[in-house]
């Protein structure tokens, strides 16, 4: 039998797989701007990104992917959001295709590092909320097949209750009876067995139940 000691790590190491199954689950990639990317909007959509991310809820586990062309992305505090300032970057990337994990609960801040495009509403601020617990709905119990067999044939009960009498099997047929008792008269005859009193005594009884 394994000690408390061997069967610890592997305990520990089952609890941190399930852990990392259940995020991995859960855990869904945004594409920034959707098909538009990362990129300066139009004129009269300079709240595209906050738009673009009020409508959709943020888990820790979730990633943003960012694609874009001569541009970048920068981290940056609620300051520097505000004033489209990357010059203290929390982190800073500009290869074009870039993928962030959301690993914090709390509001991020995210810019272009050009001040230029930033102010023309290339930023987004993205509200992060607690993991989403994942949810077991065990198997529904299906309801029994129809035609069981309390269908295919009636209980006793249900027979008794028509209000009929059961029926009494048949008794051996008052013919049956003649014939035997016959037999043995002839028996008795042929093989002496019964004698001349005998006989007549088994005759009046043939014919009286006759």
């Amino acid at each position: 039998m394994a000690s408390a000691s061997s069967r610890s790590p592997l305990l520990y190491s089952f609890i941190f797989t399930f852990a990392v199954v259940i995020t991995t689950i859960s855990a869904t990639e945004f594409q920034v701007g959707g098909s538009v990317g990362w990129r300066i909007p139009a004129t009269n959509e300079s709240q595209l990104y906050n738009v673009w991310a009020s409508r959709r809820r943020f888990h820790i586990g979730d990633s943003l992917h960012f694609r874009y062309k001569n541009d970048s992305v920068t981290v940056v505090e609620k300051w520097g959001f505000y004033h489209c300032d990357s010059s203290n970057p929390i982190a800073f990337f500009n290869d074009g295709d870039t993928v962030i994990d959301l690993n914090n609960i709390g509001t991020m801040y995210f810019i272009s590092g050009d001040s230029d495009r930033c102010k023309q509403g290339v930023s987004m601020m993205v509200e992060v909320m607690s993991p989403v617990p994942v949810r077991y709905f065990p198997p529904a119990i299906s309801a029994p097949p129809e035609g069981s067999f309390s269908d295919v044939a009636p209980s006793p009960a249900q027979v008794m209750s028509s209000g009929d009498e059961p029926e009494a099997s048949p008794g051996p047929d008052s013919s049956d009876s003649v014939s035997v008792s016959g037999i043995a008269v002839v028996l008795g005859l042929g093989f002496g067995v019964l004698s001349l009193d005998e006989i007549l005594m088994m005759m009046m009884m043939i014919i009286f139940i006759c």
